[in-house]
Order: structure tokens, then sequence, then C-alpha cells
């Protein structure tokens, strides 16, 4: 009888275990629905390393996530539409840029927030853009030394 009693246990114990981790996973990619958010969009010379589902963070702190990435066909840019969370106004005069986490680490979209007293709508497009910077062509521009040095 207390293999049973065990084997009940042991078992509650692992569907707990696993509902906890639905709900992180949830929580973590965004799909949790507890917060309200809006949509704005930019467009990117180069966004390698953001996909959808990235973070955008403002000030280190995230903010909202990437919701959709795709090419222009007429001015070859990276189109994304991204969210922020209702409540946070981002200024008018504010720029984005794709920033790494370190050497190592992803990618994330970060809004640099402007001074103006007006701000984006939803559906917005921010202007001001800086793509992603390539770690592996400015290690080769370093190794192979930069071909027009001045001479």
């Amino acid at each position: 009888m207390s293999e049973n009693t065990t084997e009940v246990i042991v078992g509650g114990a692992v569907l707990a275990v696993a509902l906890g981790f639905l709900v992180y996973a949830g929580q973590a990619t965004g799909l949790s629905g507890g917060q309200d958010e809006y949509q704005l969009a930019a467009s990117f010379r180069s966004a390698d390393g953001v996909d959808v589902g990235t973070d955008v963070r403002m000030a280190g702190v995230k903010v909202g996530r990437v919701t959709g990435i795709q090419l222009d066909p007429g001015t070859y840019r990276a189109s994304t539409v991204f969210t922020v969370q209702e409540g946070i106004e981002v200024p008018d005069d504010s720029a984005v840029s794709i920033s790494s986490e370190g050497l190592l680490g992803g990618n994330y979209v970060e809004i640099l927030p402007g001074g103006s007293p007006f701000y984006f709508e939803p559906g917005d497009e921010i202007e001001f853009t800086q793509g992603s910077v390539s770690l592996v062509s400015l290690l080769m521009k370093f190794v192979g030394g930069d071909e027009d040095n001045g001479e």
C-alpha cells in the first residue's frame, strides 16, 4: 500500500513541476496576455540576430517584443513590427537600435528615448534606426587590417 502512496506523491510532484514550467514558458514568450501592448514599426538596414519574440528594451528593461519581421522588396530593408507595454509612452524623436547582450549573447531591440513632449501613436514608424553590427566583419577588419589606411 505504501508503494501506491509514494507513486501518487511523486506523480503529483512531476505534474506540479510540469505545470510550473508551462506557466513560466508562457510568461517568458509573452503568451500570458497579462499586459496590454501597442505596436510600433521600424526599418533596419541589417537585422541580424533579431527574430519574432526578440526582446524590446528601454534602459535595459524589457518593455515589449518583436512580433513581425520581413524584407521590404522596395527598399531592401528589414521591416520590423514590435510591441511596447501600454502606459510606456515613447517620445516621437526616439531612436531604435539593435544591440548585443555581449560577446556571446543574443541581440535585442533597444529604444533610445528622445526628449520630445509628443509621443508615438500605436502603429507609427520610428524613423531613426541603427541596424546590427556584425561582430565577424569587425574582427575581420581588425585581423586583416584596414585596407584604406590613408595612403
